[in-house]
């Protein structure tokens, strides 16, 4: 069950518990009838809309980014403001009803009860919320955590993996006296994906601007070891650098192309790395290789493919739930396209 479904199954089992539990009581001590029945029915409906339209507020305004003491007095506000509009509400709903009782609905005492029961119904329903929402939070930052640190171990490793370290030295060690200012070059590129890689800490998401300098970094050196039999080409959207992407994720995507791909072709092929912007706020990434996909099972996918397309799949879903899509899939005979749709809003996980 997702989070959405799961509130309103809260919401609806919360508020109608009062509503049968004024029923029961009023029932016990007076009898009740239809309308009354209707009446209590009416007020929890009262109280399920207000929380929500308040759960609205909190999430649109931000209230969760500000400091203590400002987030408690506006809590404490907007219980009082809710607690005063429910009192009003009770009175138009018995008026409604017809079991309005002007002489003992009006009274000072009864209208201070009501006042002091809804306000404790509305702060014990703001303090379920507020601690269901930080250990959630807290509960989805450690899985990120535990996550990112076994994709930070797996990346580092496949970076400074010996076969690949060998490829790109002796590739530049073939250019030292051809053509020694690319091979400075390639040295200067090796550097920055080691260091990109070293110093990359726990961000959850990094500018696409920065995982593409690392990715073209990357196929600069592959192109010295493939030379002709590797053609690169870039479509980026302008409106593509305003997103951020989980680091690495495109790197990875792109390792694979070469290792499952490009690799294991003796005319090589073509890497093409599409980013642009959709109509509702999301960037679309689309690598596509030279190359033939196979659906594997999971556990031979991660022995032949290491931990590459779990882990993006896995890192997607801790940042974004179900509003970002993963797919492999052949195009035609000869290629192979990964596409990968992120939202620009992630879950909140800080």
């Amino acid at each position: 069950m997702n989070r959405s479904a799961l509130y309103w199954l809260l919401q609806v089992l919360g508020w109608g518990s009062i509503a049968f539990v004024n029923v029961f009581f009023a029932s016990l001590s007076e009898g009740i009838t239809p309308l009354q029945i209707w009446a209590f029915v009416a007020l929890s409906a009262f109280y399920l809309v207000s929380t929500h339209a308040f759960r609205l507020l909190v999430k649109s305004f931000g209230w969760f980014k500000l400091g203590v003491f400002r987030m408690l007095a506006q809590v404490i506000l907007a219980v009082i403001i809710l607690a005063v509009s429910n009192v009003f509400a009770q009175v138009l709903i018995n008026l409604a009803f017809g079991t309005l009782n002007p002489g003992a609905d009006f009274r000072a005492l009864v209208i201070s009860v009501n006042l002091f029961v809804s306000s404790l119904y509305y702060g014990f329903w703001v303090l379920l919320y507020f601690v269901f929402h930080f250990l959630d939070n807290y509960n989805t930052t450690l899985r990120y955590e535990a996550k990112i640190n076994e994709i930070r171990l797996n990346h580092l490793k496949s970076q400074l993996n010996p076969h690949f370290i060998f490829n790109a030295l002796n590739s530049v060690r073939a250019l030292v006296d051809e053509n020694p200012v690319k091979a400075k070059s390639a040295i200067t590129q090796i550097s920055n994906m080691l260091r990109f890689s070293l110093m990359m800490d726990k961000k959850q998401v990094i500018d696409l601007a920065d995982e593409l300098d690392t990715v073209k970094d990357y196929l600069a050196l592959e192109s010295i070891r493939f030379e002709e039999r590797l053609q690169v080409e870039y479509h980026i959207e302008e409106a593509a650098y305003s997103y951020k992407i989980p680091p690495m994720m495109l790197q990875t995507i792109v390792e694979n192309a070469i290792k499952h791909g490009i690799s294991n072709l003796v005319k090589g092929g073509l890497i093409e790395i599409k980013c642009r912007e959709g109509l509702a706020n999301e960037l679309y990434i689309q690598v596509k290789n030279s190359g033939h996909y196979e659906a594997q099972s999971a556990s031979k996918r991660k022995e032949e493919e290491g931990h590459g397309i779990d882990n993006t799949q896995q890192r997607l879903a801790l940042l974004y739930g179900d509003k970002a899509s993963f797919r492999i899939f052949n195009s035609g005979s000869q290629y192979v396209t990964t596409e990968i749709k992120i939202p620009k809003q992630r879950l909140t996980l800080d």
